[in-house]
Order: C-alpha cells, then sequence, then structure tokens
C-alpha cells in the first residue's frame, strides 16, 4: 500500500471543498459534461420510480456507489491541471485506458455492491411498505414519518453497511488507479487505510458528499451538473491530501505516514 497521512485535519473536507471548486474553474468547467451525465441518470432515476417506484430507494443509493467510476474524467482533469498538462477533455474521457484492468475490476467491485443493494432496499420496501406513493416527495415525506419508524431503523441501519462498504473502498481508489501504477486490491486497501488512519475527516466529507449531491437528486436535478464536477475535483484534492504523493514518503517523518509492507 502507499504510505497514508495520519490525523488530517477533522474539517480537512472544506478545504478539498475550495480547491475543488478551483480547479474546476481552471480547467474551465469542462467536467460539467460528466455533470450532464450524473443528471441525466438522476433523470432515468425519476423515470424508474414512474414505474417502479420500489427500486427508486435502492438506485438513488446506488447512484452515490458508482459515483467514483463515473467521476474518473472529472479526476483526470484535476490531474492533467496539477501536472501542468494541456487540460483536454477529449484525454479525460479516455484516462481509465491507462490502468484500464485494475479500474474494470473496481467497477464491477461497485456494481456489485449496487446490485447487492437495490435488491435489498426492494425486499425492504416489500417487507414495510403499506401502499404505494404518487411521487417521490410523498415516498421521503411518508419514510421519515414517526409511523415508520421500524422501516427507517431498518433501512438505515442495513442501507448504512453497504454506504460504509463503499465508501471505505472509494475513498481514495479511483484517483489512484489513474495516478500510479497499481492494482485494484492496493487501491482499495490503501483507502481503507487512510479512511482508518482519518476517521473523523472521512466522516465530514461524507456527509458533505450526500448533502451535496443527494439534495440536488431529490429537490434540483440539474444542479448535479455543477455539484458533481465540484465534488469530483474535491475529491481529487482529498486524495492528495491522505496519500502521500509519489516520491515525498521519504521525507517525511517516522510518525506522519503508515506505511504498509
Amino acid at each position: 500500500m502507499a504510505p497514508i497521512h495520519k490525523h488530517v485535519p477533522v474539517f480537512s473536507a472544506f478545504t478539498w471543498l475550495r480547491e475543488g471548486l478551483a480547479d474546476m474553474r481552471a480547467t474551465r468547467y469542462l467536467g460539467a459534461f460528466y455533470g450532464l451525465v450524473f443528471t441525466s441518470i438522476g433523470f432515468v432515476i425519476a423515470l424508474v420510480y414512474a414505474t417502479f417506484w420500489k427500486a427508486s430507494m435502492g438506485l438513488t443509493a446506488g447512484f452515490l456507489l458508482v459515483g467514483p467510476i463515473i467521476c474518473t474524467g472529472i479526476y483526470e482533469l484535476s490531474r492533467q491541471l496539477q501536472q501542468g498538462e494541456p487540460v483536454s477533455l477529449g484525454q479525460s474521457t479516455r484516462a481509465w485506458m491507462r490502468n484500464w484492468k485494475s479500474l474494470g475490476f473496481f467497477a464491477v467491485i461497485l456494481t456489485f455492491l449496487l446490485i447487492v443493494w437495490a435488491r435489498v432496499s426492494v425486499v425492504l420496501f416489500a417487507l414495510f411498505a403499506t401502499h404505494d406513493y404518487p411521487d417521490m416527495h410523498s415516498m421521503i415525506t411518508q419514510i421519515v414519518s414517526l409511523r415508520n419508524l421500524e422501516f427507517i431503523l431498518v433501512w438505515l441501519g442495513v442501507g448504512s453497511v453497504f454506504a460504509t462498504l463503499a465508501f471505505a473502498v472509494s475513498l481514495v481508489s479511483v484517483p489512484m488507479l489513474l495516478d500510479r501504477p497499481v492494482d485494484t486490491m492496493e487501491a482499495i486497501f490503501t483507502s481503507v487505510q487512510a479512511l482508518w488512519e482519518n476517521l473523523a475527516a472521512c466522516l465530514v466529507w461524507a456527509v458533505l458528499v450526500v448533502v451535496l449531491i443527494g439534495s440536488a437528486l431529490v429537490f434540483f436535478k440539474p444542479l448535479l451538473v455543477l455539484f458533481a464536477p465540484w465534488v469530483g475535483h474535491a475529491t481529487w484534492k482529498a486524495y492528495q491530501a491522505l496519500v502521500v504523493p509519489k516520491g515525498e514518503d521519504a521525507l517525511l517523518g517516522v510518525g506522519e505516514v503508515q506505511h504498509a509492507s
């Protein structure tokens, strides 16, 4: 595994968002292209809701699970900027080819989590839901009602397991796979280690990501055109803050990094 910075400041996530916004501006908002992809998926989720509402919560949560893969191009734009390379949207769409086997395997892992969670979510709705909901806002209102407290506890409990697992394995995995010639498992183990060593800071980051992406999904999907690339660029900054840059680990004190054997 790559060496990890220990004890990143608890509220580093706000710095990552600020720096991510700077990257988004410096790359001439090219990441908005990927934001359009996110927005399209958001409308697809709404369409699925209209025909099969019980699958919507699973798909919405899954939307967050596969986000790191969709954001691959955004990470590449930040990498180009950092390396002083010409910022190219076309090149960013092909960045995955540098390490396509490892990225592909990681995509399979996230897709598997998505499929399992979507199915579990449908089962939970089948067990607890007693009526249909005419629209997504009605569904959310009913779900958070105290009359559905049992469902809320079960759904949040099961969902938190999937969300925690997905977040742990994807915290820095995809940026690392783009930036270094590493394999999938090395990137995953590094990601989990980064989370473990900086739990409080990563928790704040997770909450901010859910608030930004989740609020856009629920209340105004076109916001994803900007929110998705913003979070993507900020994720690259999180990777840079949590994982010691290549060639710099030898310059750091033993107490500052965690070396893996």
